[in-house]
């Protein structure tokens, strides 16, 4: 008898701990910005320097904290530089 009880409290317990765990996973979860990712994935790619940052990782990180401006990247098309302002002023980004 002494077994199962130790059983039904070892079961509580962990439902009781995974729900709480599950709870605070949804509460505290992080959400990603992607906003970066997308605009590197629309960038030439060359990691030139040219615009005055390091590599075209760099240029999208200053584009969307505003530091710099799509006309900075030199190697950039003109139909590449149409598409990275309208999918900057659809999220709210300084063009």
């Amino acid at each position: 008898m002494e077994i199962l009880k130790a059983f039904l409290l070892m079961v509580i317990l962990g439902a009781v701990i995974g729900l709480f765990l599950g709870i605070a996973g949804n509460k505290l979860a992080v959400k990603e910005d992607t906003r970066v990712a997308d605009l590197l994935a629309m960038l030439p790619g060359y990691n030139c320097g040219g615009c005055g940052n390091p590599g075209c990782s760099g240029m999208a990180e200053a584009l969307v904290s505003g530091k710099s401006h799509i006309e900075d990247c030199k190697p950039c098309k003109p139909d590449q530089r149409t598409k990275i302002k309208e999918y900057m002023k659809e999220h709210d980004l300084a063009a």
